[in-house]
């Protein structure tokens, strides 16, 4: 019996970059019909980044987002992106420039 309840359970990664160059991953094991809200709490990361609670925090499983209430399966990596603070595109239009202004030579 406790192997088949041990084998119904989901095992489940979250991983979150709160801060640039800080990342932390948890995994988890949780009862079937976990959503990713479920795997958030279960962390800990709302509780130590109340932030991420906010809406522009967005969160997928494996690269897609995905709303909050969405269930998890076996072998879901939650993933929990913080806002972006410059444009891709714009801060390669400033790399650019900045390579361009730089004098040659040496």
């Amino acid at each position: 019996m406790a192997r088949a309840e041990a084998a119904a359970r989901l095992r489940v990664e979250v991983a979150c970059s709160p801060l640039a160059r800080q990342v932390e991953r948890c995994e988890l094991t949780l009862p079937p019909g976990s959503t990713v809200a479920d795997a958030l709490q279960a962390s800990g990361l709302t509780a130590r980044y109340p932030q991420i609670e906010a809406e522009r925090w967005r969160v997928g499983i494996w690269g897609r987002t995905v709303p909050r209430g969405e269930a998890l399966r076996d072998g879901d990596r939650v993933e929990v992106c913080r806002p972006l603070q410059v444009d891709p595109k714009e801060a390669r239009r400033l790399r650019q420039r900045r390579q361009r202004e730089r004098p040659r030579g040496g």
